[in-house]
């Protein structure tokens, strides 16, 4: 086979574009350049959107785009641009948006066709090189096109505009009359509870995503109803999850979702994001329960992600692919035979039985192939099997590290190396809480080391914040970037009570208000300054991970409470009162922004401590409090004209008594007589839910 040149993506810094640089499709990255060269050659335009941990992203390029015939015909007819979607969510939002009206099929890999001026007219997900099995191929799309274009452009056109003119419109808000907040809160978790999967958890249907959005707010309301429904249902996901082959049983680590109804079949890309959330629902589960099996959890997917996605700078990468050299999945799979080799005959038929092993395999698309899943907890096991229970999770522990031995001698599926400041956001903030509650020093040093990172190389001198890390910072931060990063230093301050996290987040966020706020409430995706195709985006909606509008509530409602601005408050009241009529019709839409406004309705006790920083009771005292109160705002004596004093408004005194810890509990920007006595602090504090 002859050597292919590259085409211009051989110069992009995104993995994604450079599995593609070789590929005889004359491919543009997004660019003028592009729609320059579409508008000179009287050409529609292909924009192809996908991501290079994507399975079918790999189906197409592999079918499609590697094939000579369609690559010419698609040479011939458009001019092709090809895009990341993790380095331009704001291009795949918009263009996922208007896929919305042509198709109810929606994903990635998306294809859209569109006008030399960016105006889609026709879109569709996967796209094999000849039509089959009722799909739209590639050969006969270009067909279609090419007939259109010539004799029909007129229509062409019009449709394009339509379309155009649709996405550009703003939705309707009108709902009747409006329901409380509480009536909200209540019929997100009705919502929940009639689409729960009682008997797998999570939600009925497949495939089945891990949604630990859903989690954190089932949590949250047991903890503030004490409904036993909600821990039920909460519980139920956060073990069938971790039982399932959704779970990596040898490595650690959640893949991106089950393709089947019961959590076995995994589609096996593991995302940065999945593991971000996931670690913390399962440390607010911990948190509530003090059940040691999901601080456990925690701790396995940490372990994960600072064993196999950290980077040298101290941040984390973003994924790692579902495709194995070998095939989707293979990296993952056993099979019997390998099991009693490597476990010998000991372990094997342990392991066999807690993992269901099975001679003819238990996966479905490879015979003879396992993927690891327990179908019972180990105090079952251990019953059935007449062992003590830590001893036979010793035994399965053995063997899970021989096999993670024999398994790193296999082809590893690729890693996505860019680093998203979005996505780190996240994880900065599961790290920094997991270590507080878990007291675990290494785990805090990496959620430092990664924000510190961060703040130092892709924070410039303006305080705007970049999107993406390849060998250097690229493209002007989204919403998300500022919103998740914002939550990760928040999470810091509350875990080390050190002031640069607050400080930090501060800035952002009045950055944040800055350049990405909307008059009518919440926030564009984009900032002011940043040019967009077709309309600028707003993402109201909690998909895979919540949106920046919800993250952002919570921020400003966090910031607020913590440094006495009512003015922060009152901004996440406006962006609710915007978005609150799109969570009433579509409640299972906005489960993260529910979540946040229990902390809107219930803002539990505020603490000010104001103490010397060398006094010997004050370790102790914080770690304490650091766990009960959410919002612990500590000032040190003698540093009023440092961080975090110099963030308050000007007016606002606390001192000291008697050169001892003094404590102001507060509430509603008002603080109480403050006191020394930090026993009867903690029944106050105890009495109450937690707040923010």
């Amino acid at each position: 086979m002859r050597k292919r040149k590259p085409n211009r993506l051989v110069s992009e810094k995104s993995p994604y574009l450079r599995q593609h640089a070789f590929q005889p499709v004359d491919w543009y990255p997004w660019g003028e350049e592009a729609f320059a060269r579409a508008r000179e050659l009287n050409r529609p335009i292909f924009l192809s959107i996908g991501y290079s941990t994507c399975h079918w992203c790999h189906v197409m390029a592999s079918e499609t785009f590697e094939n000579e015939e369609i690559a010419k015909l698609m040479n011939d007819t458009f001019v092709s641009i090809k895009v990341d979607r993790e380095e331009r969510p704001d291009i795949d939002h918009i263009y996922m948006t208007a896929a919305q009206l042509f198709t109810e099929s929606l994903g990635w890999p998306l294809s859209v066709v569109m006008t030399p001026e960016g105006k889609p007219f026709f879109a569709a997900t996967y796209l094999p090189p000849y039509s089959r099995f009722g799909l739209l191929g590639m050969k006969e799309l270009i067909a279609w096109v090419q007939k259109v274009w010539q004799n029909e452009r007129q229509h062409i056109e019009s449709v394009a505009q339509d379309i155009s003119a649709l996405l550009t419109s703003s939705p309707s808000q009108s709902y009747g009359e409006k329901i409380s907040e509480e009536a909200l809160l209540r019929k997100v978790f009705d919502a929940l509870r009639l689409a729960s999967d009682r008997e797998r958890g999570g939600l009925k249907g497949q495939p089945k995503f891990p949604l630990p959005q859903n989690i954190l707010f089932l949590l949250r309301v047991f903890e503030e109803w004490q409904d036993e429904e909600a821990i039920t249902l909460a519980e139920g996901t956060l073990k069938a999850l971790r039982n399932g082959g959704i779970f990596d049983q040898v490595g650690f680590g959640f893949h991106r979702y089950a393709t089947d109804s019961q959590w076995l079949v995994p589609h096996f890309e593991k995302m940065l994001y999945d593991q971000a959330l996931l670690s913390l629902a399962y440390t607010e589960a911990f948190s509530l329960t003090r059940k040691r099996e999901y601080g456990e959890v925690t701790r396995e997917i940490c372990t994960y992600v600072c064993d196999a996605l950290a980077s040298p700078w101290g941040a984390f990468y973003a994924a790692e692919d579902a495709d194995s050299p070998e095939g989707e999945g293979a990296f993952y799979l056993f099979t019997l035979k390998e099991i009693r080799d490597t476990l010998g005959e000991k372990l094997s038929p342990i392991f066999e039985k807690v993992f269901s092993v099975r001679e003819e395999g238990n996966f479905p698309h490879a015979q003879g192939k396992n993927i690891l899943y327990r179908s019972h907890d180990f105090s079952y096991w251990a019953e059935r099997l007449g062992f003590p229970e830590s001893v036979l999770r010793d035994m399965v522990e053995e063997g899970r590290k021989r096999l993670f031995r024999y398994r790193a001698l296999r082809p590893r599926p690729s890693k996505d190396e860019k680093i998203l400041t979005d996505w780190n956001g996240l994880m900065i903030g599961a790290l920094a809480r997991a270590a507080l509650y878990f007291q675990d020093e290494v785990l805090l040093l990496r959620a430092k080391n990664a924000a510190d990172f961060f703040l130092k190389t892709m924070v410039d001198t303006s305080g705007r914040i970049f999107h993406l890390f390849m060998e250097e910072p690229a493209i002007p931060g989204y919403l998300d970037d500022y919103a998740f990063f914002t939550f990760g230093l928040l999470e810091l301050y509350r875990a080390t009570l050190e002031a640069e996290y607050l400080q930090s987040a501060l800035r952002l966020t009045e950055t944040m208000l800055e350049l990405f706020s909307d008059p009518q409430g919440g926030f564009f995706f984009t900032p002011c300054d940043a040019p967009t195709p077709l309309f600028r985006p707003q993402i109201f909606h909690d998909g895979a991970i919540p949106s920046g509008n919800s993250v952002a509530i919570e921020n400003c409602l966090r910031l607020g409470r913590l440094l006495f601005r009512p003015d922060l408050e009152q901004q996440a009241h406006r962006m609710l009162d915007r978005i609150g009529p799109f969570l009433e019709r579509d409640p299972l839409g906005y489960v993260y922004l529910a979540g946040t406004i229990f902390s809107l309705l219930r803002p539990g006790v505020h603490i000010v401590l104001v103490a010397p920083s060398n006094h010997p009771e004050l370790p102790s005292i914080v770690e304490t409090l650091k766990q009960e109160s959410p919002s612990l705002l500590f000032l040190p004596e003698g540093e009023r004209f440092e961080a975090p004093w110099n963030l308050l408004p000007e007016g606002l005194r606390f001192r000291s008594i008697s050169g001892q810890p003094t404590f102001y509990p507060c509430q509603h920007f008002t603080c109480h007589e403050p006191t020394t006595d930090f026993a009867l602090l903690m029944s106050q504090i105890r009495k109450r839910p937690r707040g923010t």
